[in-house]
């Protein structure tokens, strides 16, 4: 360094750090020799903390504001240089200055997939991807336990240990959620909430806080998707015989309209034609056997009588017949088509009985006349 840099790093008294990128999280001020004068301004804006170190320990931290370095507001540095009636001439520090505001959009993803265990699918792989958010919550921590004398340190440094923390916690809050494999798109929000909370707690063992935890993605192998897309498919299709028989169908139109023909061509379309044609008439055998195995509909409830007129089943054949009303049994009484020995049944009775044990059959009985006597021989 030259000499000129040298008068200038001691004549300057303003301590600051503008960020000029997205993702330096930590900034060591670079001084000749680390001296700083007496009296000189520290500024420290918004999203920023600085943090004083003298001979590798940790002294003062200044939030955001101006101040002016004096032995009175460095307390710490004043009592590890044994400083007991103020300094006047330049002192040795260094001053590093962390990021405090949220580094957004930061990625995660399984390297590898999981292997879990689905209700539906057994054993199976997934992969999972992301993003979250993150901020330095305890610049101290931070400084000791990850940064070190890292002049320049980005999101970079810490990312791969922070990915790491969140695949392993991924994988043990998947296993512990039964979640099946379907309805994980349905339930993104409870897994990064739930995630989010078992992994705040060794965020903040850096000094980090995690602002924000996302599930983006859940996939599956391809070859999985591969046959989930065919099953649905089959859900879609529906009835498969029906489907066959368009297939078909269409297979035929197709054939028949097709313009090459002739010679070995047609005679091949033609036996197509026919292997179709038999498949289709396979397949509405079937359907029609298995509609002839459907048991017979039943004949709905037979309508009450109307009230008042009194009505009867005949037994004739084997077969019930009617229901007759007292007019029509009176008839059928006159042409020798119902007698007392025949069975009947109405509304009410337990079992068919004859007709002459029903007492309100006797006036049918009794209101047709005897048989006429046979005329006597002239004499």
């Amino acid at each position: 360094m030259g000499l000129w840099d040298k008068l200038k790093g001691e004549f300057i008294d303003i301590v600051e750090w503008l960020d000029p990128s997205n993702d330096i999280m930590v900034h060591r001020f670079e001084r000749y020799n680390n001296e700083i004068k007496n009296g000189a301004k520290l500024t420290v804006r918004e999203s920023q903390v600085a943090v004083f170190i003298n001979e590798g320990q940790i002294a003062d931290v200044f939030q955001p504001g101006m101040y002016q370095l004096t032995t009175q507001n460095l307390p710490i540095l004043a009592t590890l240089k044994g400083w007991k009636y103020g300094f006047n001439s330049p002192f040795k520090a260094e001053v590093y200055f962390v990021n405090t505001k949220q580094f957004t959009d930061q990625k995660w993803g399984t390297p590898n997939p999981v292997m879990l265990r689905d209700p539906e699918f057994g054993p199976i792989r997934i992969r999972a991807n992301g993003n979250y958010a993150l901020k330095v919550k305890d610049a101290p921590t931070f400084i000791r336990t990850v940064v070190g004398t890292d002049g320049n340190f980005t999101t970079e440094g810490i990312a791969n240990q922070l990915r790491n923390i969140i695949v392993t916690r991924f994988t043990d809050a998947i296993g512990e959620s039964k979640i099946p494999v379907l309805d994980m798109a349905s339930n993104y929000d409870e897994l990064s909430l739930f995630i989010d909370k078992k992994i705040k707690p060794e965020f903040e063992e850096y000094g980090v806080e995690l602002m924000k935890f996302l599930v983006a993605s859940i996939t599956l192998p391809p070859n999985v998707e591969e046959a989930l897309d065919k099953r649905s498919s089959m859900g879609i299709i529906g009835d498969l015989g029906k489907y066959t028989q368009f297939q078909t169908a269409e297979a035929i139109h197709a054939a028949a309209t097709n313009p090459a023909g002739g010679g070995a061509t047609e005679g091949m379309g033609m036996g197509m034609g026919f292997a179709m044609a038999g498949q289709m008439m396979n397949t509405m055998q079937q359907a029609q056997q298995q509609s002839q195995q459907k048991p017979p509909q039943q004949a709905g409830p037979v309508p009450p009588p109307i009230p008042g007129a009194v009505k009867f089943y005949l037994a004739v054949g084997g077969q019930s017949q009617g229901p007759y009303d007292f007019t029509a049994l009176k008839q059928m009484v006159m042409q020798n088509q119902f007698t007392k020995e025949s069975l009947v049944w109405k509304e009410g009775m337990a079992n068919w009985l004859q007709a002459g044990q029903v007492a309100e059959l006797n006036p049918v009985f009794a209101s047709v006349p005897p048989p006429v006597p046979p005329v006597p021989p002239s004499e």
